[in-house]
């Protein structure tokens, strides 16, 4: 038995075709469907009921070698697509841990945030601090100015 690379989709179509116990796949196009079911259900630990299969033909793209030289058609890679049935109760963890990382991610902004605007806060905190010890320090320099400036005013009185 060869391994097959197993692509789940993730899109709308997936997720409501989910809630019925069928999830989609994107598989190799010599695949089997008894391939399929067999790694399916040894990857995800599941019962596999039923194994449906279609080929999605590329799609015609346009191509060019230069500016107007040689245009031409191609087509894009032809897709095995295998909606896969499993036994009811069975699930396979597809759209779940998108929506355990969307929470983790949510918590984790907020968390973030809380932190930000408590950093915020610490950091006004510290600048009106800074601005209340610069004024104390203007307003005792110039005390000591007038101190000064009386004691030298003294000295000159009691010269003269």
């Amino acid at each position: 038995m060869r391994s097959i690379q197993y692509i789940p989709r993730a899109t709308e179509k997936a997720y409501n075709a989910s809630t019925k116990n069928v999830y989609i796949f994107f598989v190799p196009l010599k695949a089997s469907k008894q391939e399929i079911a067999k790694q399916i259900s040894a990857g995800f630990n599941v019962t596999v009921l039923d194994v449906k299969t279609c080929i999605r033909k590329g799609k015609p793209t346009r191509f060019s070698r230069g500016k107007h030289a040689y245009p031409g058609i191609t087509n894009r890679q032809d897709k095995k697509v295998a909606y896969i049935t499993v036994k009811e109760g069975d699930k396979i963890p597809v759209f779940e841990d998108v929506k355990e990382e969307a929470k983790d991610d949510k918590k984790a902004d907020k968390a973030d945030k809380k932190a930000d605007k408590a950093d915020k806060k610490a950091d006004k905190a510290d600048k009106k601090a800074e601005k209340a010890a610069k004024k104390e320090e203007k307003k005792a320099v110039k005390k000591a100015e007038k101190v000064e400036e009386a004691a030298k005013a003294d000295k000159k009185e009691e010269d003269k």
